[in-house]
C-alpha cells in the first residue's frame, strides 16, 4: 500500500494493529466522527446559553438575537444535501476540517463584535455554514461507507453525540459564562474544535479502502460510482421530490426540528429564567435530557434494525408532543423539570435512526445520504421557524408558552402523518425510487 502522508501511515498502522485484535477500523472512524459531532453540537447549542448575557451587554431583544440564530439553523439544514455531495466528491475528512475551521473562525471573530449585524453575519452565516457541513449527514455518510452490519446502531450512536455534546458542553459553558463571561465560553468551544480537528487530521479516513479494508460486515468489494458535486444534490432532490415518502419525511422532520433544536435547545434556558430558574440549573436540566437522549437514541438505532420504522416514529412524535403540551403545566422547579427531562429526553433525537433507515430503504444506499440531507434541511427549516417564532412570542406576548403549545400539537400531527406511508419493502433491492410511498 502506498503511504501518502504521516497521517495515512498512522491510520494504516493502527488499522493493522486493530485487525490483529479483531477490531475493524470503522469503529475508529465512528469514534472520531462522534467527537466531531459532539463538539459541533456544543457550538450549535452554545447560543442558548448566551442569549441572556448578550441581552445584558448589548441591549438586544430576544427577537433580534433569535433572528441570527434562525439564520444559523436554516443554513445548518440547507447545507446538508450539499455537504453530502461534497463528501461524496472530496471525502469526509477534507470537508470536516474545512467545517471546523469555519466554525472556529466565526466564533473567534465574534469575540470583538459590538453590532447586531455582526452577530447575524458571524453566528448566523459563518457558523451556520460551518456546522451545516458537519450536520447529521456526516454521521449518515460515515455509517453508510464504513458499516454494512450494525449500521442502524452506528447511526444511533453518532446521532446521540449531539445529546452528549449537551451533556458535557452546555453546563460547562453556563458555568463559565456566569463566572467569567460569555467570551470565555466561546474560547472554550474553540479549543474543543481544535482538539477535534487534530483527531480528524490524524485518524479519519474517507473510506475503508484507504486502509485496505472492506466495510464492516462485507466480504466482497462493491465499487460505488463517483457523482458530480451540485448535480448530485439537485438531481437527488428532483428524483426524491416526485415521491410521497420524501414529503412525508420532510414534513415530519420539519416538525422534529421545530420541537427540538429551534425550541428547546435555543429557548429552554431563557424560558426557565422567566420562572426564576438560574441558567446553570436550567443547563443542568438540558444535560439531564442529554443523558436520556443518549440512551434513547442508541436504543432507537438498535430498534430501527429490527422493527417497522414507521411505528417507531409514530410513538416518538406522539410522546414528544404530549411532553411539550404538559410542560407549561409544570411548576418549573428543578424536580418538576427533571421529570420532563426524562420523558422528553428519551426521544429528543431518537427520530433520526428510523428516518435514515426509511430514506435508505426507499431511495437506495447510493442516494441515501444526499436524500437524507434534503430531509434534514426540512428539519432545520423547522428549527429556524421555531427559533424565531418562539423569540417573537416572548418579545410580543411576554411568554414562550404559545410556542410550546404549538410545537406539541405539531408533533401529534407528525405522529399521524408518518403512518400514511406504506409498509416498507424488503431491503436488498437497491435502487429504484418508489412511485408513491
Amino acid at each position: 500500500m502506498i503511504v501518502a502522508s504521516p497521517s495515512h501511515a498512522l491510520s494504516g498502522s493502527l488499522a493493522c494493529v486493530l485487525a490483529r485484535r479483531g477490531v475493524h477500523y470503522g469503529w475508529v472512524s465512528a469514534a472520531v466522527t462522534f467527537l466531531t459531532m459532539l463538539v459541533t453540537a456544543g457550538a450549535v447549542g452554545a447560543p442558548g446559553v448566551l442569549i441572556l448575557p448578550l441581552q445584558r451587554e448589548f441591549g438586544w431583544d430576544t427577537a433580534s438575537i433569535s433572528s441570527a440564530l434562525a439564520i444559523r439553523l436554516v443554513l445548518f439544514g440547507l447545507m446538508g444535501p450539499f455537504a453530502a455531495a461534497l463528501m461524496n466528491r472530496y471525502g469526509p475528512r477534507r470537508i470536516v476540517l474545512l467545517a471546523l475551521a469555519l466554525i472556529a473562525s466565526g466564533l473567534l471573530a465574534s469575540l470583538a463584535m459590538t453590532q447586531l449585524w455582526q452577530l447575524i453575519l458571524l453566528w448566523g452565516v459563518v457558523v451556520g455554514v460551518g456546522t451545516g457541513l458537519t450536520a447529521l449527514v456526516l454521521g449518515a455518510t460515515v455509517a453508510t461507507r464504513w458499516f454494512s452490519h450494525r449500521r442502524g446502531l452506528v447511526v444511533g450512536l453518532l446521532t446521540a453525540s449531539s445529546a452528549t455534546g449537551q451533556l458535557i458542553v452546555l453546563p460547562v459553558l453556563a458555568a463559565l459564562t456566569e463566572a467569567m463571561g460569555w467570551r470565555a465560553a466561546l474560547l472554550t468551544i474553540c479549543g474543543l474544535l481544535g482538539l477535534a480537528a487534530t483527531f480528524v487530521f490524524l485518524l479519519l479516513r474517507d473510506r475503508p479502502e484507504d486502509v485496505g479494508l472492506l466495510p464492516y460486515g462485507e466480504t466482497t468489494a462493491n465499487a460505488a460510482p463517483t457523482r458530480g458535486l451540485a448535480v448530485g444534490a439537485i438531481a437527488a432532490l428532483r428524483g426524491a421530490a416526485r415521491t410521497k415518502v420524501f414529503w412525508v419525511l420532510f414534513i415530519t422532520f420539519f416538525i422534529c426540528g421545530a420541537s427540538t433544536n429551534g425550541l428547546i435547545q435555543t429557548h429552554f434556558i431563557p424560558l426557565c429564567a422567566d420562572y426564576g430558574l438560574r441558567p446553570v440549573q436550567a443547563a443542568s436540566v438540558l444535560a439531564g435530557m442529554g443523558v436520556f437522549d443518549f440512551v434513547g437514541t442508541v436504543a432507537s438505532g438498535w430498534l430501527s434494525d429490527r422493527y417497522d420504522n414507521r411505528w417507531l416514529l409514530f410513538w416518538y412524535y406522539g410522546l414528544r408532543g404530549l411532553s411539550l403540551l404538559c410542560l407549561p403545566f409544570s411548576d418549573f422547579s428543578f424536580t418538576g423539570l427533571s421529570l420532563f427531562a426524562v420523558l422528553y429526553g428519551l426521544d429528543w433525537i431518537a427520530t433520526v435512526p428510523p428516518t435514515v433507515k426509511l430514506a435508505a430503504q426507499r431511495f437506495g444506499r447510493e442516494r441515501a445520504n444526499v436524500v437524507f440531507g434534503w430531509v434534514f434541511a426540512g428539519h432545520q427549516l423547522g428549527a429556524a421557524t421555531a427559533a424565531f417564532g418562539a423569540g417573537l412570542s416572548r418579545t410580543e406576548l411576554q411568554s414562550y408558552l404559545p410556542a410550546f403549545f404549538a410545537a406539541g400539537a405539531l408533533c401529534l400531527v407528525a405522529s399521524a402523518l408518518i403512518l400514511t406511508l406504506s409498509p416498507p419493502r424488503r431491503e436488498g433491492v437497491p435502487g429504484a425510487l418508489p412511485a408513491a410511498g
